[in-house]
């Protein structure tokens, strides 16, 4: 008996060992996601299960999930990390780096191979005619259009930073998002953009990268970040993915990169292909079909979308009852719902991931509070229309107060709560998109990749079905708005 205990917990612990989850990220640009991919299929050739949570926004957003336990590792760049996520602790060398991250629980591999350093880029007849040929030329044309991605224009060592070593503080300069800069670049929108010098689309386009004169960025090293306690949980994985050291260089990136974003075949299959060519892992691949991604992002756009305007209306309807019924709370009430609405939504997002990580939880609880306020200024408006000789017959004939809401104001203020349920929903619905940005998956998703792909068909892949989605909804309520409200039958 003892010996069938100690083969049924040996077997438990081998099982739990091999089932080890290890938990990889990406950010939204296509070698990121390559990258986790590569990661994602390393560890999962050590035996782990690997889970990949693709296209999680800017580097800040990554690096706070790892170091807060929420990613095991993802794919980082040694500039970024000592001029960006680490700026005030002046690291100057890869031992102080490996240093400063070794005191956050994180530890970073050795140099993937290749260099994706911040590049300045311009259409080349373009830059001719101006004589533009380096980033200081830019200084003498203060017409310019320059479009950065959004992440650069913020960053420390991104367009603040390289403004002032270069005094181009004159030049406008507006954000957008990295692929969508491209395409407004070839159609003549914009005269100056920022890119990678990785990036498959410098070569497709025929762009000119200008010279940096003044040597202001510095080198921008791939390397994998991670958590140090992923060396007792997954020793193997650990090891697994560390093979990455050394195995790319940047022309094999840059065709990486075009496989993937100009010859659009999947990620897991380009890593897939790699891993098997270079390094001899043998991995599986898997690609979801467009039926199967498209049934996954519905369900996971109901969740978000369903509880987040349950939530609300069951929160908000109360709220609007007590602002309509005691006079001093309806400032506060209405002025905290109202102020929660201007709040730009990604903003909410990212301030929810602290207390709630990236999880599906962070964009409900955005979605529900972004929900409020239709509900609550369409409940409170409608009970205090009600006309004061209602309230007086009704508390003459002895009702109490609940009586009055149950009998007479709710139902009198049902068709107003009903359009503020649909506003309400037809808001969530399509504010659910950007969940995608935090991994919570829904609509948003095959959004965000047709943008990085420059793929129209994924874009309407995610935006079709969210607008139907939203003329459902909107048909559902205006049917339950007709049901409830529609007068009795006289006899």
């Amino acid at each position: 008996m003892v010996r069938w205990a100690v083969i049924l917990l040996a077997w438990l612990v081998c099982g739990a060992s091999i089932a080890q989850t290890v938990r990889v990220g990406s950010k939204k640009f296509t070698e990121s996601v390559v990258l986790g991919e590569m990661l994602a299929q390393l560890a999962g050739s050590s035996g782990a299960e690997p889970v990949h949570r693709r296209e999680l926004g800017g580097s800040r957003i990554l690096f706070n999930a790892v170091e807060a336990g929420e990613l095991d590792a993802y794919a980082e760049y040694t500039g970024t990390l000592m001029r960006e996520l680490l700026a005030g602790e002046a690291i100057g060398s890869p031992e102080g780096l490996r240093l400063a991250l070794a005191e956050r629980g994180l530890g970073v591999s050795g140099p993937i191979g290749f260099n994706n350093t911040y590049a300045i880029a311009m259409l080349p007849e373009r830059a001719e005619a101006l004589g533009v040929r380096t980033i200081g030329d830019l200084g003498s044309h203060a017409d310019l259009r320059l479009g950065f991605s959004n992440e650069f224009m913020d960053r420390g060592d991104g367009w603040p930073g390289l403004a002032g070593a270069y005094g181009l503080g004159g030049l406008n300069a507006r954000g957008m998002d990295h692929d969508l800069a491209y395409r407004a670049l070839a159609a003549g929108q914009l005269d100056v953009i920022d890119a990678y010098a990785t990036d498959a689309k410098l070569a497709a386009y025929g762009l000119a990268v200008l010279e940096d004169d003044i040597g202001y960025f510095p080198r921008y090293d791939a390397v994998v970040l991670y958590r140090l306690d992923l060396a007792e949980r997954a020793p193997a994985a650990l090891a697994a993915m560390l093979r990455l050291e050394g195995a790319i260089d940047e022309t094999a990136m840059r065709v990486l990169n075009e496989r993937a974003q100009l010859d659009r075949v999947p990620e897991a299959i380009v890593a897939s292909g790699f891993l098997g060519e270079t390094l001899g892992v043998s991995t599986v691949a898997a690609v979801e079909s467009r039926r199967a991604r498209l049934w996954r992002t519905t369900r996971e756009q109901l969740v978000l979308v369903g509880v987040a305007l349950g939530a609300a209306v069951m929160v908000a309807i109360p709220i609007g009852v007590v602002a309509a019924r005691v006079r001093l709370a309806a400032p506060v009430i209405l002025g905290a719902v109202g102020l929660i609405q201007t709040v730009p939504a990604l903003a909410l997002l990212v301030v929810l991931i602290k207390p709630f990580g990236l999880t599906a939880t962070t964009a409900i609880v955005a979605l529900f509070l972004y929900g409020l306020l239709p509900i609550v200024r369409n409940t409170h408006a409608a009970i205090v229309a009600i006309p004061p000789d209602l309230r007086e017959s009704a508390e003459a004939i002895g009702l109490t107060g609940f009586q009055r809401l149950r009998w007479v104001e709710l139902p009198m203020a049902i068709g107003s709560i009903l359009a503020g349920i649909k506003t309400s929903a037809v808001i969530t619905i399509g504010t659910a998109t950007l969940a995608a940005l935090i991994g919570a998956g829904g609509y948003g998703q095959p959004i965000l990749t047709g943008i990085r792909l420059d793929d129209f068909g994924l874009i309407l892949e995610g935006a079709l079905p969210a607008a139907a989605m939203a003329l459902v909804a909107q048909f559902l309520f205006d049917g339950i708005e007709r049901l409830l409200t529609r007068a009795p039958a006289s006899r």
